[in-house]
C-alpha cells in the first residue's frame, strides 16, 4: 500500500498544480495558444484530484477539480442584483443612431459637461449571448447569475464553473469585492456540432447561438453544461470607481490584466464618422469571427461623463446597440436528396443554386422532416429566401410563389432506404421517416460502436477504425458477425497484430456471459436505453418473455410506456431484426437476467431507490457483482460519493471515497454488514 503524502508537501504540490492548470487553461481556452499536450493536461489534472482525494482539507474554491462536481440541482435560488441589470436601446439604422448621438451630446454641452468638441466612444462587438454577472471576493469567484428581470436574476454558480475560458481565481486582486459583467455564448463551429448532434438524437434543435447557451446555462444539471464548451466574455465592471478606472478603454485593460476574457475587436472612436467606419468594417468582417456577433454596442468612454448622463428606468443614456439587419437572399433549390442517419432517419435536404450568405457559400439546406416540407410547400426547382439561422445554420424561409413557372414538382420521402432499399416506415408518434434495418450500411457502423461500448456488450478494443476496417471489407454486416471472427481475419488489418487480434477475440468471446439487459441495450432499439431495459430485463427475465409479451404489455412495464412499446414491437416485428437476434443466440449470447426468471418483487425497502458506492476489495464477489445484485433489488448504483449517495460498501484497503462518505455524513456498510443485510435469499 502506497504511503501517505505528508500534508505539507501535499498542500505545496496542490497549489503548484493549481497555478500549472490555471495557466493551461488561459492558454488553451482564452488565447488558443495551447504548449502542453492533452493527456500532459490529464495527468495534471489526475494527480490534483489525487491529492485533493486524500486531503479534502486542501480543496480550494478556485480549485480547478471544482469545475464539475456535486449533485443536479433541482431548481435555482434566485438573487436579488445589488445594482439592476439594465438592457439596452437598439438603433435598426443610421439614422436611429445620429438621433441617439445627438441627444447625448445635446445632454453634455447643456449641462457643461463638454464644452465644445466631442467626447470618446468605444465600440464593442454584441456578443450574441446570454447576461450574466460575477460575484469575485478577495479574488475568488464567489456567485455567478443571470440577468432575469434585471432586477432578481437566477444562481447559475455551478454551471458558470464549468466554463474552462473563465478563471475561478483572479490573477492580482486579492482583497475586496468586485461584480463583473458580460456574455455567455457559444462559439460558431461549437454550436453547429451541438445541433448536429440533437438532430441526430431527434431532439428539438436550438434556433441560434444566444437560445443554445442559454439553455446549456439554465441546465439543472451542471455536467450537462460542461459538455457544452461555453464561453464567456466580460466587458463592464459594477464598481469601477473603487478601482480607480476612469474610462470604458481602462476598464477593459483592467478585465485582461486580471485574467478575464475580452472582446478582440473593440475600438476607440472619436466622432460619428470615425464610429459608421467601424460598424462598415466590422459588418464586412464579423462572420469571419468564432463568435457570433449580431452587431456593435457603443459605449461612452469617459464614466464620469456616463454618470452625467445616467439612465431610464430600463436602458442607460450613454451606451446603445446598433443591430445590424438579417441577411437573406434568394436562391433555387435544384434537388431534394435523402441521407440516411445513425438512428435510420430517413432526412431530406435541398441542394442550392449557391449564394453567399454571412460570409460562407451555402450549397445545401436541411428540410428536417416531411412535415416540415409540407408546411412550408418547397418543391424541386423553386425561388426561395434563405438565411442562416443564428447567422450559421442555413435555413429556407420561404418560397417566393410568385416566381413559380409550373414546372416545379412537388416532393414526397420515399417510403425506401436510399441505401438498402429496404421499406422505410414512420410510426404514430413521429416525425421521421425511419430504415428499419439495423444491418443497413448507413446505421450499420454507429450501431457496432454502440453494441460494443462499455454499457452494452463492453467489447474493449473496438474504436471507429477498426469498425470501419470490418465494415469495408465485408467482415462484419451485423453485428453478429463479431462473434464469427477468427483471430487470423483481424491479424491483417491495419494496426492489428496476431497478439492484438487474439486479444479482441477473446474480450468478443468473454462479451457472451452480459446479462440481458446489456444485450437489449446493445441492440439499439429505438427509444430503449440503459434504464429501460433494466426494467425490461427484470420484468421479464429472459429473450423469450419479452419477445412474446405483446404491446399492451410492454407498455405497463415502467419506464417504457406506448411509445416505447410501439418502438419494440416495431423493432421486433422485423425479420432481419429476429434474423440477427437468432444469430446472437446460437453464437452463445446469454439471453438471461439472473436466473431466467421475472423478478418484478425483487424490490425491497433496504434497496430499493437508494443510491450505493462500492469501494476496496470484496472478498465474497467482485464489486461489479455487487452492483447487478443491488440493482436487481431496486438500487442505483455510482462510481463516486457525493450528498445524494445512501450507503458507501467499503471492503479491505478502502481509500479516499470511505474518507470523502465520512466528511459528507454517508452510511457506511462493511462487507460483514452488506452480506448480513442482502439476506441469505440473495446470495449463491
Amino acid at each position: 500500500m502506497t504511503e501517505p503524502v505528508p500534508i505539507e508537501d501535499a498542500s505545496k504540490r496542490a497549489e503548484e498544480l493549481r497555478r500549472e492548470i490555471a495557466i493551461d487553461d488561459d492558454l488553451y481556452y482564452v488565447r488558443d495558444s495551447p504548449v502542453i499536450e492533452d493527456h500532459e493536461y490529464d495527468r495534471l489534472l489526475r494527480e490534483l484530484e489525487a491529492i485533493e482525494a486524500e486531503h479534502p482539507e486542501l480543496i480550494t474554491a478556485d480549485s480547478p477539480t471544482t469545475r464539475v462536481r456535486g449533485a443536479p440541482r433541482s431548481e435555482f435560488r434566485k438573487v436579488v442584483h445589488a445594482h439592476p441589470m439594465q438592457s439596452l436601446d437598439n438603433a435598426l439604422d443610421s439614422g436611429e443612431l445620429v438621433s441617439f448621438f445627438d441627444r447625448a451630446l445635446k445632454s453634455l454641452r447643456e449641462g457643461g459637461a463638454i464644452p465644445s468638441g466631442d467626447p470618446e466612444w468605444v465600440c464593442e462587438p454584441k456578443v450574441d449571448g446570454l447576461a450574466i454577472s460575477l460575484l469575485y471576493e478577495d479574488g475568488v469567484l464567489q456567485t455567478g447569475s443571470t440577468r432575469g428581470d434585471g432586477a432578481v436574476g437566477e444562481d447559475v454558480t455551478q454551471n458558470i464553473r464549468t466554463i474552462r475560458s473563465l478563471p475561478l481565481r483572479l490573477k492580482r486582486m486579492r482583497s475586496g469585492r468586485v461584480e463583473v459583467r458580460g456574455e455567455v455564448c457559444i462559439a460558431r463551429e461549437d454550436f453547429a456540432e451541438l445541433n448536429r448532434i440533437r438532430e441526430e438524437a431527434e431532439e428539438p434543435l436550438f434556433a441560434n447561438p444566444r437560445n443554445a447557451a442559454a439553455g446549456s446555462l439554465r441546465q439543472l444539471d451542471h455536467r450537462v453544461t460542461a459538455s457544452r464548451k461555453l464561453r464567456v466574455y466580460l466587458y463592464h465592471v459594477q464598481n469601477a470607481s473603487e478601482l480607480g478606472l476612469a474610462s470604458q478603454s481602462e476598464l477593459l485593460e483592467w478585465l485582461a490584466d486580471e485574467g478575464l476574457p475580452t472582446q478582440e475587436h473593440n475600438r476607440i472612436c472619436g466622432d460619428i464618422s470615425e464610429i459608421n467606419e467601424y460598424l462598415e468594417e466590422w459588418g464586412r468582417t464579423r462572420f469571419s469571427n468564432s463568435i457570433n456577433t449580431d452587431g456593435v454596442v457603443l459605449k461612452l468612454n469617459d464614466l464620469g461623463l456616463r454618470e452625467r448622463l445616467g439612465a431610464t428606468s430600463k436602458a442607460p443614456r450613454w451606451a446603445i446597440a446598433f443591430k445590424y439587419p438579417p441577411e437573406e437572399k434568394r436562391t433555387r433549390v435544384l434537388d431534394i436528396e435523402i441521407s440516411v442517419g445513425r438512428t435510420g432517419a430517413l432526412t431530406p435536404t435541398a441542394r442550392l443554386e449557391p449564394v453567399q450568405l454571412s460570409g460562407t457559400t451555402v450549397q445545401r439546406a436541411s428540410l428536417h422532416n416531411q412535415d416540415e416540407i409540407d408546411r412550408k410547400d418547397i418543391r424541386m426547382g423553386d425561388v426561395v429566401w434563405v438565411h442562416k439561422a443564428g447567422e450559421i445554420i442555413p435555413e429556407i424561409l420561404r418560397v417566393d410563389i410568385d416566381a413559380r413557372t409550373g414546372s416545379e414538382t412537388p416532393f414526397k420521402i420515399p417510403y425506401v432506404c436510399p441505401v438498402c432499399g429496404d421499406e422505410a416506415v414512420r410510426l404514430p408518434s413521429e416525425a421521421a421517416i425511419r430504415c428499419p434495418n439495423k444491418s443497413c450500411p448507413a446505421q450499420l457502423q454507429e450501431g457496432i460502436l454502440h453494441f460494443v461500448s462499455r454499457q452494452c456488450m463492453d467489447i474493449n478494443g473496438i474504436g471507429e477504425k477498426l469498425v470501419r476496417q470490418l465494415t469495408e471489407r465485408g467482415l462484419v454486416k451485423s453485428v453478429a458477425d463479431l462473434y464469427g471472427l477468427a483471430a487470423s481475419d483481424l491479424s491483417d488489418l491495419d494496426r492489428m497484430g496476431e497478439k492484438s487480434a487474439s486479444k479482441l477475440v477473446s474480450a468478443i468471446s468473454e462479451s457472451k456471459s452480459r446479462p440481458l439487459r446489456a444485450l437489449l441495450n446493445a441492440l439499439g432499439i429505438r427509444n430503449v436505453g440503459k434504464k429501460t431495459a433494466s426494467d425490461i430485463a427484470v420484468k421479464y427475465g429472459n429473450i423469450d418473455a419479452f419477445i412474446s409479451a405483446g404491446e399492451e404489455e410492454l407498455a405497463s412495464t415502467e419506464g417504457v410506456g406506448p411509445v416505447i412499446a410501439a418502438s419494440i414491437r416495431s423493432f421486433l416485428a422485423d425479420e432481419r431484426n429476429m434474423a440477427v437476434l437468432n444469430r446472437l443466440r446460437e453464437a452463445g449470447i446469454n439471453m438471461m437476467e439472473g436466473d431466467g426468471e421475472a423478478h418484478p418483487a425483487a424490490f425491497n425497502e433496504e434497496f430499493s431507490e437508494k443510491r450505493f458506492v462500492f469501494t476496496g476489495e470484496l472478498s465474497k464477489m467482485t464489486r461489479q457483482e455487487a452492483e447487478k445484485l443491488v440493482e436487481s433489488l431496486g438500487a442505483k448504483t455510482s462510481s463516486s460519493v457525493s450528498k445524494r449517495t445512501d450507503v458507501l460498501v467499503a471492503g479491505a484497503d478502502a481509500g479516499s471515497k470511505l474518507a470523502k462518505a465520512q466528511i459528507l455524513g454517508v452510511k457506511i456498510w462493511d462487507e460483514a454488514e452488506f452480506i448480513e443485510r442482502l439476506g441469505p435469499d440473495n446470495i449463491d
